[in-house]
């Protein structure tokens, strides 16, 4: 299915394999220093801590690493879904990256907004979380994620509602940031007033 073959009535019913790709991760052999210490972003889950984007990985593989492993290059703009141990964490990479394989990461298209998916996290979340499964660890398969059903709406309801999600993150994080720096400066006017007293 192409592009532009992908039309949307109001709100309807897709599933995410139908409209987006899912792209698994993987590791490069560890043993192996080639692969290692280069320069394209390799995640891994513990990197999703609630950021809405993410730029740099901790640690990085190279080109042969990224050539002799599963490892994918996700595009810039792709949303990255944490799919073992931490199941169901999103962010927009704002760089093309890779990832281990503890992801079922989602490259959006023309026709789909990143920040829609995004802001489809709840849903998701609560999707693969019911959804996942195994013996050893629980985890969501790519299998799985391609069948999820999301309602989509248009594209532009869909920017608009990717629109309203950056601006509530960001008053949330402006708020918390506030909060803090409340919660510092009455800490040294406590601290201050014990030394004085």
């Amino acid at each position: 299915m192409t592009n532009e073959t992908v039309k949307f009535d109001a709100w309807e019913q897709r599933k995410l394999g139908d409209v987006t790709r899912i792209i698994g991760g993987g590791t490069p052999d560890s043993h192996n220093p080639q692969y290692w210490n280069g320069e394209v972003n390799w995640f891994t889950p513990t990197e999703i801590d609630g950021s809405h984007y993410v730029k740099f990985s901790k640690r990085k593989i190279t080109k042969e690493g990224l050539k002799k492993s599963s490892a994918k290059l996700l595009p810039a703009g792709s949303v990255l879904l944490t799919s073992r141990a931490t199941i169901g964490d999103m962010a927009i990479i704002l760089k093309p990256s890779a990832t281990n394989q503890g992801f079922q990461s989602i490259a959006t298209n023309a026709n789909i907004s990143n920040e829609f998916i995004y802001a489809m996290e709840p849903k998701i979340k609560a999707y693969a979380l019911k959804h996942a499964a195994g013996s050893t660890f629980l985890e969501i398969s790519s299998h799985e994620v391609k069948n999820m059903k999301i309602p989509f709406p248009s594209y532009d309801e869909q920017s608009k509602l990717g629109d309203l999600s950056v601006t509530i993150g960001n008053l949330i994080a402006a708020n918390q940031c506030q909060q803090k720096g409340l919660e510092k400066l009455i800490s040294e006017s406590l601290n201050q007033e014990i030394i004085l007293n």
